[in-house]
């Protein structure tokens, strides 16, 4: 064999079907807006299924003096026992910053770029450390997580502090202050 039949056998690479491949690309993104659409629509579809849910109570004139502050994260809220079971209505379901004051009047939840709301302390119900909330789940008793009513329903909602020591302080802070509250109303 001679040097021109071995190159007359070799064949260069194919070339790119430059086509193909973007009608794949095009096909895949269009598949990806697809299932943001359809989670935009299920977290739609959650939020008027409780739509039920009263309003969030605003922060009062005069909160009066801070028993404890705390910055951390706000986790999200469900439904009293249920861990998974999201609560959407009201931005109760977005997760962001916080900034937790504990009155005597209730608890004060500031959170920079979401809705604020406050829980009155004749509607607190309870507190306990928790490992998980809503799809987040952390190193057990990572979690504060707080019970309150809120018109006929009972929420958990799951906040992490930036100091993970300061957990204990709030939640027997907390069980101590909702004792005192009923054992006073019933009275």
């Amino acid at each position: 064999m001679t040097l021109i039949d071995i190159a007359a056998e070799q064949k260069s690479a194919e070339v790119t079907d430059w086509a193909a491949r973007l009608g794949w690309v095009a096909g895949l993104l269009l598949f990806i807006a697809l299932v943001y659409w359809l989670m935009r629509q299920g977290w739609k579809w959650r939020g008027s299924l409780q739509s039920d849910l009263p309003e969030l109570p605003g922060m009062p004139d005069a909160p009066g003096a801070a028993r404890l502050t705390m910055t951390g994260r706000y986790h999200g809220s469900t439904t009293a026992g249920q861990w998974l079971d999201r609560i959407v209505a009201h931005g109760l379901g977005t997760r962001s910053r916080v900034e937790l004051t504990l009155t005597d009047e209730g608890l004060a939840v500031v959170r920079p770029g979401a809705r604020d709301f406050f829980v009155p302390a004749g509607n607190l119900r309870g507190a306990r450390l928790d490992k998980g909330i809503a799809g987040k789940v952390l190193a057990e008793g990572g979690l504060l997580i707080v019970t309150w009513a809120h018109g006929e329903t009972l929420i958990d909602s799951g906040f992490r502090s930036d100091r993970a020591a300061e957990h204990t302080a709030w939640a027997d802070t907390l069980n101590t202050m909702i004792t005192t509250t009923t054992e006073g109303a019933a009275r």
